[in-house]
């Protein structure tokens, strides 16, 4: 983990070339005032009006926001799109010289119109077309001089016109003279297949379209979702119509699965993030992937990296990008976390991991999602705990629940008890599918673990007033709020010792009077 952190930290050493179709996206933003009068549509009052990069322009900015230095070619067309594509590409201190104007073609624009924060339409200018001779030609000079200076190559080809066979086919001869990484985005992969690409990084949609269109028996069942191993398939067949190196493919929420030339292949998660922003999501982690490719990092690593820079990206809105200060950061808190062993279902019972959950938490809270805590003895756990806590995760994305010592059971439920020693509770609570993280604490109340740890909602199951109960003003402080969760029936850990121990009572008075 510290080697991905090494990786990051060159980003700032190296030059990408990004060679592909530059698009424009505008975004209009309004509210709907009400339906038209000439048809069944909204009537929309412009708020903001925004231009951002796109497509190829879109993963140059990426990667300058990752803090290399990069160099764009493709084309725009001589157009007010291709005048404010320019120009967002200057503001972000992207040089535009490897942009060439086309005036026998229009630039591609993506404006989307959004009401009240929902889609309402896209329009899109822009087809596919072939270039001028004077242009490609112009292209291919530029590619000569741009590549010699470069530490990655990144191809973004959405199958429109930037990249004709002259420059592919120019592009794979300077490789066999001066190697360099190549990161392949396509729209059509096929396209590639004698281009040796270090990595491919096709979309699950992308993949599987080109598998079915050469091998029948590619689809799972009618009805079915494609499993793990249903994406390993198609890894393995993807390179086998290729010759890249290494394909990663995009699962959006599920991740990536990184298939090798050697057989190899490995499901990688990514992070939950509500209400992510998709827009541009594959431009980030492509960028993201290149550049960790060129500082040297192992495929699996630059997959893991890549993942970082996108579960960024999609917190943010419009078409999207992540810096690398954010990129570092993230990095770095997963490589601590990772060092102090904290993973999912983990039962931490130290300290020091506790510091290191803390950590963790707060990747998660980066992320988007939200934290939800409790806290209880779980003495002979039964039914009602584990109604309790399903309902609790239901409230958010991440469990945490806190098992008292049991110095304090004893202290809270009196002699006798607990029953079952404090480290076997942890045990059995951590094993549950809905717990995340299960600690143990030695608190008469969870008020200093609230603070530590900053949940956004904290459950407690009862007929309690959330009012009364004595840390609500440790989760007023770090701004969550109180979720009471009822008891089913008169399920109680005290109520199943009390059945047992009349059992019991009952069982020796029958033996006695045999």
């Amino acid at each position: 983990m510290d080697g991905d952190l090494a990786r990051v930290r060159r980003f700032r050493q190296l030059h990408a070339l990004v060679i592909g179709d530059a698009m424009l996206d505008t975004y209009l933003d309004g509210t709907a005032v009400r339906i038209c009068r000439e048809g069944p549509v909204p009537v929309v009052r412009k708020t903001a009006e925004h231009h951002v990069p796109g497509g190829a322009a879109n993963t140059a900015a990426n990667v300058r926001a990752l803090g290399a230095q990069v160099t764009l070619l493709g084309v725009v067309g001589d157009d007010l799109a291709g005048g404010l594509l320019r120009a967002g590409l200057q503001r972000m201190g992207i040089s535009a010289t490897g942009l060439f104007t086309d005036a026998e073609m229009a630039t591609l624009h993506k404006l989307r119109i959004r009401a009240d924060g929902q889609y309402v339409v896209r329009f899109d200018e822009g087809e596919a077309t072939q270039l001028s001779v004077s242009v490609e030609k112009r292209l291919l000079d530029y590619l000569e001089h741009a590549y010699a200076t470069c530490d990655v190559v990144i191809v973004s080809d959405y199958g429109y016109s930037a990249i004709s066979p002259a420059i592919l086919d120019r592009l794979i001869a300077l490789r066999v003279q001066q190697p360099r990484p190549l990161i392949v985005d396509a729209k059509f992969l096929q396209r590639y297949r004698a281009a040796h690409a270090t990595m491919v990084t096709p979309n699950h949609m992308e993949a599987r379209q080109l598998i079915e269109s050469r091998f029948s028996s590619a689809s799972p069942g009618i009805g079915e979702p494609p499993t793990s191993e249903q994406y390993a398939h198609w890894g393995r067949q993807l390179l086998t119509l290729l010759d890249a190196e290494h394909a990663a493919i995009t699962l959006a929420a599920d991740g990536v699965m990184l298939v090798s030339r050697s057989g190899a292949t490995q499901h990688m998660p990514a992070y939950t993030t509500p209400h992510a922003n998709t827009i541009g999501a594959g431009d980030t982690f492509t960028a993201a992937v290149a550049l960790a490719l060129g500082a040297h990092a192992t495929p699996a690593s630059a997959v893991r990296i890549g993942i970082d820079a996108a579960s960024i990206a999609v917190t943010q809105a419009n078409t999207i990008s992540a810096s690398y200060q954010e990129l570092l950061q993230r990095v770095s808190l997963r490589a601590h976390t990772a060092h102090a062993g904290i993973s999912k279902n983990s039962a931490i019972a130290s300290r020091q991991a506790l510091q290191h959950l803390r950590t963790r938490l707060e990747v998660e809270r980066q992320a988007g999602n939200t934290i939800v805590f409790t806290n209880g003895v779980f003495d002979v756990l039964h039914a009602g705990h584990i109604e309790l806590l399903r309902r609790a995760k239901a409230l958010g994305d991440i469990l945490v629940v806190a098992v008292n010592s049991d110095r304090v059971a004893q202290q809270l439920k009196g002699a006798g008890r607990p029953i079952i020693h404090e480290r076997d509770r942890l045990a059995l609570v951590s094993a549950l599918d809905s717990v995340d993280y299960a600690l143990l604490f030695d608190e008469e109340t969870p008020s200093d673990l609230i603070r530590l740890l900053r949940p956004h909602i904290h459950v407690k199951g009862g007929d309690y007033d959330g009012a009364s109960l004595p840390e609500s003003e440790a989760v007023r402080a770090v701004g969550g709020r109180i979720v009471i969760v009822p008891l089913i029936g008169n399920l109680s850990t005290s109520a199943v010792i009390g059945r047992i121990t009349a059992l019991a009572a009952a069982q020796r008075t029958s033996e006695g009077s045999l």
